[in-house]
C-alpha cells in the first residue's frame, strides 16, 4: 500500500477549518475540505486539485501518485470552496494540453453558492481568471457541479440551481426540490453558452453524474417521481428523453443527501451505482444499461456498517467500485472490481481504514492498474493501489 502525505510549497494537504469575512464583516466558519478531485490524462499522469486556505490547487504526478508536482494555483483570489461530503471540485485533462476544472463557491447567504470555471491551455502551468457559469444573476443555491467532455471541444457543465424554485416561491406557488441547468462550450471552454434548463424538480442536494456516449452526454441523477418518490433517473442531455433508472420507491419530502454515480464504457454501457432506503430495496446497488437491456441490480457494501457514497470507474472491461463504511469507530474504503465489464464481480475487500474525518473514496483506472484516491483528516491523503485476489 502506498502512503503519503503531500508537502509541497509548505502547503500539508489535510482538513482544516478557517475562519473568514465576508463584505458583510461578519465571521463565518468554513467547512472541512477534505474533498479531493482528480483524473488520470490520456498519457498516464494522476491530477488532483485540493482546496487549502479558501484557495484551489492542482497537483500532478507522473508515477501513480508516488511524487506530485509543486502546486499551481488556480483561484488568485480567496473563495469559500465547497469540498465536503458531496462536493467536490471536477477535472478534465485534454490530449492537447488544454486543462478544465469548475468548481462549487459557497456565498454567506444560507444555500447559496456560484458555480465557477477555469482553464489551462500549457498542460497545467497556469490558469485563466475564475469565472462563474450561471448567469441569473441571483444570489441563491447554484451547488453540485458535474462536468464531462467529448476531448474534441465540447465541454457541458450541470449543476443543481434553485432559480425556479425561488421565483415559484415570489409568485406564492410551490416548487417540490430544484433543477438542473447547464451551460455548455464547443471551444473547449474558451466561451459559453447562456444556461439552459434541463429538468425541473429534482433532489435538491444530491450530486449530478455526467458522461459521454457516442450519441452524447448522459445524465444521472436522482429525481422526484410523482409524490416524492426520489429515485434515480437517466436522460441524454440534447435529446431530454428522461428514463427511470432505479425503481426504489424511497419516499422522503427531503433531500437524503445522497447522490449515485455513473461510468460509461466504450460499448456505450452505463454502470450505475447508487444508494436507497425505499420500500423495494436498501443499501448500495450497482447495475448496467446497455440500450434497452438493464441487469438486475447488484446489492453491495455492508449495510450493518452504513455503507454509503459510493463511485465507480471504467476503462476497457476493468469496472471498479468504491465505498465508504463505518463501524462506529473508524471510516474504512471498500472496493469490487470486475474485469468482464460487470457480468462478474470480485469479493469486497478493505484497502484503507482511518479514525477522524475521512472524504468519500474516489476510484480510478490506469491501463491495468485500478487505485483508489482517499482524503483523510488524521492519515492525510493517501492513493491506494487495488491488487487482483
Amino acid at each position: 500500500m502506498i502512503f503519503l502525505r503531500l508537502v509541497a510549497s509548505g502547503l500539508l494537504l489535510c482538513a482544516s477549518t478557517f475562519m473568514f469575512a465576508s463584505q458583510d464583516g461578519k465571521m463565518h466558519a468554513i467547512k472541512s475540505t477534505l474533498a479531493v478531485g482528480a483524473t488520470f490524462d490520456d498519457k498516464g499522469r494522476l491530477w488532483l486539485v485540493k482546496v487549502e486556505n479558501q484557495r484551489l490547487f492542482i497537483y500532478q504526478s507522473k508515477n501513480e501518485g508516488k511524487d506530485f508536482s509543486k502546486p499551481v494555483l488556480i483561484t488568485p483570489e480567496p473563495e469559500n470552496i465547497l469540498a465536503d461530503g458531496e462536493n467536490r471540485a471536477k477535472i478534465a485533462v485534454m490530449s492537447d494540453g488544454v486543462v478544465i476544472v469548475t468548481w462549487t463557491q459557497s456565498l454567506p447567504q444560507k444555500f447559496s453558492g456560484n458555480i465557477r470555471f477555469s482553464r489551462s491551455t500549457d498542460s497545467g502551468e497556469t490558469f485563466s481568471k475564475p469565472l462563474t457559469l450561471n448567469d441569473d444573476g441571483r444570489i441563491t443555491s447554484h451547488r453540485f457541479d458535474a462536468l464531462t467532455t467529448d476531448g474534441a471541444g465540447r465541454v457541458v457543465v450541470a449543476w443543481l440551481d434553485a432559480r425556479d424554485r425561488d421565483v415559484a416561491k415570489e409568485r406564492g406557488e410551490e416548487f417540490l426540490g430544484t433543477s438542473i441547468y447547464t451551460a455548455q462550450s464547443t471551444d473547449n471552454g474558451v466561451s459559453f453558452s447562456v444556461n439552459q434548463k434541463f429538468q425541473e424538480h429534482v433532489c435538491e442536494c444530491c450530486r449530478i453524474s455526467l458522461g459521454w456516449t457516442t450519441d452524447g452526454p448522459i445524465v444521472f441523477w436522482r429525481n422526484i417521481f410523482d409524490t416524492n418518490s426520489r429515485d434515480f433517473a437517466i436522460a441524454a442531455l440534447d435529446t431530454g428523453a428522461l428514463r427511470r433508472a432505479t425503481d426504489d420507491s424511497w419516499k422522503i419530502d427531503a433531500c437524503p443527501h445522497h447522490g449515485g454515480d455513473m461510468a460509461i464504457d466504450a460499448q456505450d454501457r452505463l454502470h450505475l451505482v447508487w444508494f436507497t432506503n425505499g420500500e423495494i430495496r436498501q443499501g448500495l446497488f450497482y447495475k448496467q444499461i446497455k440500450g434497452e437491456r438493464e441487469s438486475m441490480p447488484l446489492a453491495i457494501g455492508n449495510s450493518a456498517a452504513q455503507a454509503s457514497h459510493p463511485s465507480i470507474a471504467v476503462e476497457g472491461n476493468i469496472v471498479l467500485l468504491a465505498w465508504r463504511e463505518f463501524n462506529g469507530e473508524t471510516y474504512s474504503v471498500q472496493i469490487m472490481y470486475s474485469d468482464n465489464a460487470g457480468i462478474s464481480w470480485s469479493k469486497s475487500q478493505q484497502v484503507a481504514n482511518s479514525t477522524g474525518g475521512a472524504d468519500y473514496p474516489l476510484p480510478l483506472i490506469n491501463g491495468q492498474k485500478m487505485l483508489v484516491v482517499w482524503n483523510t483528516s488524521v492519515d492525510g491523503l493517501q492513493i491506494l493501489p487495488v491488487s487482483r485476489n
